[in-house]
């Protein structure tokens, strides 16, 4: 009988797949993210949400070439609903060889999120605040233009999240900062 963890529980998932502080922190900022955009788009759903935030990355640190391939396992050990599985595996389309495309709104979210709180979380360290509290999108966008400035975060994917949304990107970068802004009494972003 499969289940929904919560999203507590699913940080106790997250961290026996995955040791290293960046990686559990990552998921719990992409978590409260995904929170941030239930509230406004699926209000019934929070904790869901924000549990396949979460658990998006659960098989990342384990299996890095076979990334939203092997957390498909990982899921079924923990006996983790198909849903959850599904939505959370879908981030990785057209990246690395997992069988889900993102269809929901959570999904093309998630997709278009993901990489974007990392290039946020980055511009954020270079302020003197060190916080998103006072980041504009236009820094965020002067930042976004610097391909060498956070290389590891894709602008395509980025790019693509924002498209497949029907959003522009200015929309995207707004709300993903308000998103990460509501996090900040939380945690150090």
């Amino acid at each position: 009988m499969s289940y929904i963890p919560t999203p507590a529980q699913a940080l106790e998932i997250l961290k026996k797949y995955n040791q290293d502080a960046f990686h559990l922190r990552h998921g719990q900022i992409v978590s409260g993210v995904m929170g941030w955009y239930a509230a406004q788009y699926d209000p019934e759903q929070v904790d869901y949400w924000k549990t396949v935030g979460m658990l998006h990355d659960i098989d990342f640190e384990l299996y890095p070439e076979e990334h939203c391939v092997k957390g498909v396992e990982l899921f079924a050990a923990e006996d983790i609903d198909e849903g959850v599985m599904r939505s959370a595996m879908s981030h990785g389309w057209g990246l690395t060889g997992t069988a889900y495309q993102p269809e929901h709104i959570m999904e093309k979210i998630l997709f278009a999120a993901d990489e974007l709180t990392g290039l946020i979380g980055a511009a954020a360290m270079m302020r003197p605040s060190k916080s998103v509290c006072d980041m504009e999108v236009s820094s965020l966008k002067k930042k976004f233009k610097d391909k060498k400035f956070a290389a590891g975060c894709s602008r395509d994917v980025i790019r693509q999240g924002a498209e497949n949304l029907g959003w522009e990107l200015d929309e995207l970068f707004e709300k993903t900062i308000q998103a990460m802004r509501s996090l900040s009494g939380e945690m150090e972003i």
